[in-house]
């Protein structure tokens, strides 16, 4: 029998599948000792801080992730941070696996005039702020014109245009952040256009996204016709539609028939308008878009332009990995061949592919690395992984300092009505972990 010493880095989706595939490898003759290093005092990544608040069933996840850490072959080390508190080399040298699962936290940049400008904010730091991220607690957001822009055709786009189009009570019952949730009340903002440089037929919001808009109960939603119908021309003109797009095109098309309530909330999705300008007098007051149009299943940019007063912009249009020692990044991604970086090194989820797929998709991803690593094994290392890398007395979230965290975060939601009250405080989410 042999035992195999695995680190895996980040506690989010990536890393609990990874940990799951390498729980479903083992056999008689081979199984895995798993060590999971988190940089947070709190796991689940994404699906803690990313996730809208208003969309709890995908949160659900979580309860598989708590099967996976229950297994006796599994440890949490969740206030670690590699780079900091341990190397990457001597990871290396005390497991005979380590899966970078550390995802993609650095928003990517439009690359236009204006975008330093105050109340100009990319959704990397706008979804962890609504979503009780400790390290964002603090981060400027100025509700205080009528109109924000958010820039982007994707599912974060989408969330971060309904938390900022929604009713605030409706957000009364969920677990968004309490900063979050007083800010928003007190909110100016009643027009939310989002802004897609390409048509209907290339948005990357998944169906089920769009579903969910006119489920708002106090927004409306707008969508021009026009735009759909032109887009749903060129998609039969071109031959086949795939079964995603259909139904993308279809939620989009009952959006854009909807008779509106007149409600004074509204949201609204502008496709073919490629942002050139942000302008303003220190902070935002105008957007300045050239509109597109699709020639032979091109964007092609017109002389054409329009312009948006708003007082707020937020940039969702991807996300890129976050550099540290020992790593290469290449085009937003750890640089890697299927999983492999070097070594005993390996890489899986956002970090390894780029910001793409849903949380599912981790699961087979990281049961193609698994086989990948099970095949470049050898013997098994002697060592005592990473409690001989952290120092002395270094205060470490176990698995049974998170269950203390996560039940005074249930119980605290259970008397105010919501599935929890996160905490937001680094040093409070250390002492619950001690209490």
């Amino acid at each position: 029998m042999h035992t195999f010493k695995i680190a895996i880095v980040g506690a989010g989706p990536a890393g609990y599948f990874t940990a799951l595939a390498l729980q479903n490898a083992q056999t008689d003759k081979r199984t895995f000792a798993i060590d999971m290093i988190e940089r947070l005092p709190t796991p689940w990544g994404l699906v803690r801080s990313g996730v809208a608040p208003d969309h709890p069933k995908i949160k659900t996840i979580s309860k598989v992730f708590e099967r996976i850490a229950k297994e006796p072959n599994f440890r949490l080390f969740a206030n670690v941070e590699l780079g900091k508190d341990v190397s990457l080399r001597d990871l290396r040298d005390q497991y005979d696996a380590v899966v970078l699962s550390t995802g993609a936290s650095k928003g990517r940049k439009l690359g236009i005039p204006g975008e330093e400008l105050a109340n100009s904010l990319s959704a990397a730091d706008f979804v962890p702020w609504y979503n009780a991220h400790p390290d964002y607690v603090k981060t400027k957001v100025d509700l205080s014109n009528e109109t924000a822009v958010v820039i982007g055709a994707g599912n974060v786009a989408m969330d971060v245009a309904r938390i900022l189009a929604i009713d605030p009570t409706e957000l009364d019952p969920t677990d968004v952040a309490e900063h979050a949730l007083v800010k928003l009340k007190n909110s100016n903002i009643r027009r939310v256009i989002i802004c897609g440089r390409r048509g209907p037929e290339h948005a990357a919001f998944t169906a089920s996204e769009l579903r969910d808009l006119p489920k708002l109960k106090n927004t409306d939603i707008y969508i021009d016709k026009k735009q759909i119908s032109d887009a749903s021309i060129r998609i039969e003109q071109a031959g086949e539609i795939e079964k995603d797009l259909k139904s993308n095109l279809e939620a989009m098309k009952l959006i854009s028939e909807r008779s509106k309530k007149g409600f004074t909330r509204k949201l609204e999705i502008k496709f073919l308008a490629a942002p050139v300008e942000i302008v303003g007098n220190k902070k935002v007051e105008e957007v300045i878009f050239s509109i597109n149009k699709v020639i032979d299943g091109k964007i092609i940019s017109t002389k054409e332009t329009f312009s948006i007063k708003t007082g707020l912009v937020i940039t969702a249009i991807g996300y890129d990995a976050v550099e540290y020692q020992g790593i290469t990044i290449n085009n937003g991604r750890i640089n890697n061949i299927a999983g492999h970086v070097e070594h005993n090194i390996y890489t899986t989820g956002w970090a390894k592919r780029g910001p793409t797929g849903v949380i599912g998709t981790n699961k087979s991803d990281s049961s193609d690395v698994v086989d990948l690593i099970i095949a470049n094994l050898k013997e098994p290392k002697v060592s005592e992984g990473i409690t001989a890398l952290l120092k002395s007395g270094f205060e470490v979230i176990d698995q049974l300092a998170w269950e203390k965290i996560n039940a005074s975060e249930v119980i605290s939601g259970e008397m105010a009505g919501k599935p929890r009250v996160k905490e937001v405080d680094w040093k409070r989410l250390i002492r619950l972990g001690r209490s």
